[in-house]
C-alpha cells in the first residue's frame, strides 16, 4: 500500500495540462452568422453584343457623276457634313429656263393688269353715256332716236364683257406664275440635292464609291454611315426570365475586351419570343462618346430581376433545403434552438427571411445533422 499512493499521485500529475494551458473544451464547435439587415438583389448575367444606335447606306438622291466624295472609312462626320458633290449639267439648264418662265409670267400678269385697267375705264365711258342717254331720253322722249340709244346700250354691254374677259385672263397668268414658280423651285431642290450631306453624326464604316463613277438616284449607295456615339446592347432574354424582365431595370455592363464595366438601364424589348431560341430581344442603352466601344463587341451584362432594401437575410448555407424550412440557432445561452421560419428573396449568397428571426440572432452555418434541439455547443463567429 504504501507503494500505491505515490503511484496514483504520479499518474494524477501526468494528466493534468502543461502550466498555462487552459483545459479543452468537450463542448461541439459550431459555426454561426447573426441575422442582420441588409439589401439584397438577385441577378443574371447574360452574353450580349453591342450593335449600332443607328446605321444606313447614304444614297444620292438624283443621278449624276460623282464630282467629289471626300471621306474615308473611319472618318467621324457631323450631321449636315458634306459627304459627296455630284455632277449634272442638265440641272443648271433646267433651272436657267425655269427663272426665265417665271419672268415671262410675271410680266404677262403686268400685261394683263393694265388690260384690266384699260378695260374697265372704257366700261366707265361707256356707262356714263349710256346713262346720260337714257336719262334725256326720260325727260324728252322724242328728242333722241331709238336707234342712237340701242347703239349705246350695245357698247356699254361690250365694254362689259370686254372686262370680265380682262379679269379672267389675269387670273389666268396669276396661275401661270405660282405654276412657273413651282417648276423653278423644284429644279433649285434638284440643284440642292447635287449635295450629299450626313443625316446625323457618325462614323463611316464602309464607302462604295469613288470620283468620277455615274450614279442613279436611289441605286447604289455611296457610303455607309454608322452612329456609334451610343450604342445598344442586345440581350437574348431566355424564356423563364422575360415575366420579370422590367423597363428601366438597372444593368451592369462588363466589357472584357477593354476592361471597363458600365451602367445602363433596360430601354426596351421585343415583347415577343423568337421562335428559334426560345429568347426576347432586350436592349440597353449605353453611351460612347469616347468610341472606346466597338459595334459587334461582345459584353457580360447582369440585370437585376428583383430587389428589396433593408431586409432580414441570412447567409445562404444557413437553409439546409428542409421542406419544413427549419434553421438552427445558438441562443443566449448557447444552447441549439430549431426556428420554422419563412423565407423569401434569394441571390446566391443571402436568403431573406420574412419570419420566424429576429435582427442579431445567431444562425448555424453548415451542417447541422448531430445537433439536437438544447444542446450546449461552441459557437464561432463564420470567417474566424
Amino acid at each position: 500500500m504504501r507503494f500505491l499512493v505515490p503511484l496514483l499521485l504520479l499518474l494524477g500529475a501526468s494528466c493534468r495540462p502543461p502550466a498555462g494551458e487552459a483545459p479543452k473544451s468537450t463542448l461541439t464547435a459550431v459555426t454561426v452568422s447573426p441575422v442582420l439587415r441588409v439589401d439584397l438583389a438577385r441577378d443574371l448575367e447574360l452574353a450580349a453584343e453591342f450593335r449600332p444606335w443607328q446605321e444606313i447606306d447614304v444614297h444620292a438622291k438624283i443621278a449624276g457623276y460623282i464630282k467629289t466624295l471626300p471621306v474615308e472609312v473611319g472618318d467621324r462626320l457631323r450631321e449636315g457634313q458634306l459627304i459627296g458633290l455630284l455632277e449634272v449639267p442638265e440641272l443648271q439648264q433646267e433651272l436657267v429656263q425655269a427663272q426665265a418662265g417665271e419672268k415671262r409670267s410675271e410680266l404677262e400678269v403686268v400685261r394683263s393688269r393694265s388690260e384690266v385697267t384699260r378695260s374697265e375705264s372704257a366700261l366707265q365711258i361707256r356707262k356714263l353715256s349710256y346713262d346720260r342717254l337714257a336719262s334725256v331720253a326720260k325727260q324728252r322722249p322724242n328728242l333722241i332716236a331709238q336707234q342712237e340709244l340701242d347703239d349705246v346700250a350695245a357698247r356699254f354691254a361690250e365694254a362689259t364683257a370686254q372686262l370680265a374677259t380682262a379679269r379672267a385672263t389675269l387670273a389666268s397668268v396669276e396661275e401661270q406664275v405660282h405654276v412657273s414658280q413651282a417648276a423653278r423651285s423644284r429644279v433649285a431642290a434638284m440643284t440642292q440635292y447635287t449635295r450629299i450631306t450626313a443625316p446625323f453624326a457618325g462614323v463611316v464604316s464602309q464607302r462604295y464609291e469613288a470620283p468620277g463613277a455615274m450614279v442613279q438616284g436611289g441605286s447604289k449607295p455611296l457610303i455607309h454611315l454608322t452612329q456609334v456615339n451610343r450604342l445598344r446592347l442586345v440581350l437574348p432574354v431566355p424564356e423563364s426570365i422575360v415575366p420579370r424582365v422590367k423597363l428601366g431595370a438597372p444593368v451592369e455592363v462588363r466589357v472584357d475586351a477593354v476592361s471597363t464595366v458600365v451602367h445602363g438601364k433596360v430601354m426596351r424589348f421585343t415583347g415577343m419570343l423568337n421562335s428559334n431560341t426560345r429568347t426576347m430581344q432586350t436592349e440597353v442603352d449605353v453611351p460612347n462618346s469616347a468610341y472606346s466601344l466597338k459595334p459587334g463587341m461582345y459584353a457580360y451584362a447582369t440585370i437585376t430581376l428583383d430587389a428589396k432594401d433593408d431586409v432580414l437575410a441570412i447567409p445562404i448555407q444557413a437553409i439546409r433545403g428542409d421542406a419544413k424550412q427549419q434553421i438552427a440557432i445558438v441562443n443566449a445561452k448557447n444552447q441549439i434552438e430549431l426556428r420554422d421560419v419563412r423565407l423569401g428573396l434569394e441571390t446566391p449568397e443571402r436568403v431573406e427571411v420574412l419570419s420566424g428571426l429576429n435582427e442579431g440572432d445567431r444562425v448555424v452555418i453548415g451542417n447541422r445533422g448531430d445537433l439536437k434541439p438544447g444542446q450546449t455547443v461552441d459557437p464561432r463567429p463564420m470567417g474566424k
